[in-house]
C-alpha cells in the first residue's frame, strides 16, 4: 500500500548527505582519485540514491495501477479507512523496511567490490606476469 515511502524517505535522506559531500569534495582530489582508478564517495553515493529512487518511484507507479496512491486526498487510499492505516503501517514496517535494507545492503556489497577492483585486478595482472 504506501512501501515505497520508507525507501523514499532513505532516498531523501541519501541525497541530502550525497549533496552535503559533494559541496565538501574538492574537485582536484576527486580528479586525482578517478586518476589513480578510485571512486569519490559522492560518486558511490549516486548509485544508492540512483537505486533507491528508482526502485520508490517504480514502486509507486505499480500502486498506482492497482489504485492505492490516487492524486487527489487522502492520496493513500489505506488512509481513508483505519483498519486499513494500521494494515498499510504494518507493510511500511515490514515489506518497506526490508526493501530499503536489502537496496542498501546491495549497496554495500556493490561498494565493497568496486573498491577492491584495482587490488583484484593488479593480482591477477601480476600472476599472469
Amino acid at each position: 500500500m504506501a512501501c515505497f515511502l520508507v525507501p523514499t524517505g532513505e532516498a531523501i535522506v541519501a541525497t541530502i548527505v550525497k549533496k552535503g559531500i559533494q559541496s565538501k569534495e574538492d574537485p582536484a582530489e576527486v580528479e586525482q582519485l578517478e586518476s589513480e582508478g578510485k571512486i569519490p564517495w559522492s560518486r558511490k553515493l549516486s548509485w544508492l540514491t540512483s537505486l533507491l529512487w528508482g526502485g520508490a518511484i517504480l514502486l509507486c507507479l505499480e500502486h498506482m495501477w492497482h489504485g492505492e496512491v490516487v492524486l487527489w486526498p487522502p492520496f493513500l487510499t489505506a488512509m481513508a479507512d483505519p483498519a486499513d492505516t494500521a494494515e498499510m503501517l504494518a507493510e511500511m514496517g515490514s515489506v518497506g523496511v526490508g526493501m530499503a535494507v536489502f537496496v542498501t545492503v546491495a549497496w554495500i556489497v556493490m561498494v565493497l567490490v568496486a573498491d577492491n577492483v584495482p587490488a583484484i585486478r593488479s593480482k591477477l595482472v601480476g600472476e599472469a606476469a
